[in-house]
Parts: structure tokens; sequence; C-alpha cells
């Protein structure tokens, strides 16, 4: 029986695999989000993780919405050049999902 990934699954197996990697320390003022809209389909984010090298991190931003002033978001951490082709991609293939050319 296959085992269903899910979100908690992606990102302890991107953290731990950041773990194992010697010697790479990133500074956070190299690195860029990119914010995945809530709904967005998982195989999309999973696509998005693997092919661009993005790290998953959960981040508190304030939202406008009712009775709502922050709200735990997904982001993709990565370089500036890895998030920009990842943001192409994530509307090409959102625009695709929902049946859009």
């Amino acid at each position: 029986m296959n085992k269903t990934l899910n979100l908690d699954d992606l990102i302890a197996s991107k953290q731990a695999e950041k773990a194992r990697e010697e010697g790479v320390d990133l500074d956070l003022e190299n690195l860029y989000d990119l914010i995945i809209p809530p709904g967005t389909v998982m195989s999309i984010i999973i696509d998005l993780v693997e092919e661009f090298e993005l790290e998953p991190v959960e981040r508190k931003m304030p939202v406008n919405i009712a009775n709502s002033e922050e709200r735990e978001v997904l982001v993709l951490r990565g370089t500036l050049e890895k998030v920009q082709a990842a943001e192409k991609f994530l509307y090409e293939e959102m625009k695709a999902w929902i049946g859009e050319d």
C-alpha cells in the first residue's frame, strides 16, 4: 500500500536533507520567500519543492480577512533566481489546473 505524502512529511524530509549537507550555511539575507496561496494543490507544491530545490517553511503573516489578523502560511524559501522561476511555474500550473489557456 502506498503512503500518501503530506505537507509535514515534505517539510521534515527537506529539513533532514538540509541537516545532512555539511558546510552549506546560507544566509537568510540571500534567501527569498514564495508565498503559496492557501488551497494550492499539493502535487504542485511538491513539484515546486523538488524541481526548484526550495525549502518549505511555515510563516505567520498579516491577512485581511474577518476575525483574523495573522495566519500561518506556507512559503517556499530559496535564492532569488530559483524563487522567480518557481513563481512562474506556479502560475502556469495553477492556470493549467483550473483550465485557463
